[in-house]
C-alpha cells in the first residue's frame, strides 16, 4: 500500500513538472547544451587553442562563425569548450557540496546533542565569511585551476545543504511513523535510510539546481578575475576577461557577447528548472 502511495505521489510530481512550461524549457536548453558541448568538438573538430595568425580579432565570417579573439583563437570553439568547463564545474562542485552537507545535516538533525552543536556551529562559522573573499584566498593558496576551483566551491557550499536537511530532519523525526519505528527497536541506520532521508530529501533537489547555477556564476567570476580557469584553457569567465577593454566592449562585440549570452541562458534555464521542481513538489500549488 505504501509503495502504491509513493508511486502515485511520484507520478503526480512528474506530471506537474512536465506541465510547467518554463521548467521544460529550462530542461530542454540544459540538455541541448550538454549534448552540444560533448558532441560538437568531435563532429566539427574544434580546437580552442590554435591561433589563426591571419585573423587577429577578426569579425564573424564563414571561416570563423563567431569571429576570433585578440590572438586569433576561434570564439566558437572556445565557447563550446568553455561551456563544457562551466557545466562541469557547476555539476561537480554541487555534488561535492551535497555529499558533504547532506550527511552532516542528517547527523546533526537526527542524533542532536554534541554532534548538532559541533556541526551547526561550524556551519555558522563558514557562513560568517564573505564567500567570494574566502574562495579567492583559498584558490590563491592552492593555485588557480579548474580542479582547485571546483573543489573549493564544492567544499564551501556544503552549509546550504546541511542547514536545509537539518531543518527537515528535525521535523520528520517527530512524525508518528518514526516514533513507531524507534519503539519496535528499528536500528538508527534503517530509520535514517528508510524513513528520514526519503521524506527530507525533496527540498534538496531544489537546492541542487540553484547551487549549480550559483557555482557556474562563481566559477565565471573567478575566471574573470584571473583566479579560475587559466589560459589557454577555455571558460566563459575568462572569455569575458577581454571585455575589460573599452575597445572590445564597444567595437568587438563578438568577443564577449557569445559567452555572456551563453552564461545568462544557462543560469536562467537552471533556475527555471529549479522553480518547476519546487512547484511540482508543493502539493498546494496546482500547475
Amino acid at each position: 500500500m505504501k509503495k502504491r502511495e509513493n508511486e502515485s505521489y511520484l507520478s503526480e510530481v512528474l506530471s506537474k513538472l512536465t506541465e510547467h512550461k518554463m521548467a521544460m524549457v529550462g530542461l530542454f536548453v540544459i540538455t541541448l547544451e550538454i549534448i552540444l558541448v560533448v558532441v560538437l568538438p568531435f563532429i566539427m573538430h574544434l580546437n580552442p587553442y590554435d591561433s589563426d595568425y591571419t585573423a587577429f580579432s577578426a569579425a564573424p565570417s564563414s571561416l570563423h562563425i563567431l569571429g576570433t579573439d585578440a590572438i586569433g583563437r576561434d570564439i566558437f570553439a572556445r565557447l563550446v569548450y568553455g561551456g563544457r568547463t562551466s557545466l562541469l564545474v557547476g555539476l561537480l562542485s554541487t555534488i561535492i557540496s551535497c555529499a558533504i552537507g547532506v550527511p552532516l545535516g542528517l547527523i546533526a538533525g537526527y542524533f542532536r546533542g554534541k554532534a548538532e552543536i559541533a556541526i551547526m556551529r561550524v556551519a555558522d562559522i563558514f557562513m560568517s565569511f564573505p564567500s567570494i573573499v574566502l574562495i579567492l584566498v583559498l584558490v590563491a593558496v592552492i593555485g588557480p585551476s579548474i580542479w582547485s576551483v571546483t573543489i573549493v566551491i564544492g567544499v564551501l557550499g556544503w552549509t546550504q545543504f546541511a542547514r536545509l536537511i537539518y531543518a527537515n530532519v528535525l521535523s520528520v523525526s517527530e512524525k508518528e511513523y518514526v516514533e513507531s519505528a524507534r519503539a519496535i527497536g528499528t536500528s538508527n541506520y534503517k530509520i535514517i535510510t528508510k524513513y528520514i532521508l526519503p521524506n527530507s530529501f525533496a527540498p534538496i533537489l531544489i537546492a541542487i539546481t540553484f547551487q549549480m547555477a550559483s557555482a557556474i556564476l562563481m566559477e565565471s567570476s573567478l575566471s574573470f578575475l584571473g583566479m579560475g580557469v587559466q589560459p589557454p584553457g577555455a571558460s566563459w569567465g575568462n572569455m569575458l576577461y577581454d571585455a575589460q577593454s573599452i575597445t572590445v566592449l564597444s567595437k568587438r562585440l563578438w568577443i564577449w557577447m557569445p559567452p555572456g549570452i551563453a552564461l545568462l541562458i544557462t543560469v536562467l534555464s537552471i533556475n527555471f528548472l529549479g522553480d518547476g521542481i519546487r512547484d511540482a513538489l508543493d502539493p498546494k500549488i496546482k500547475i
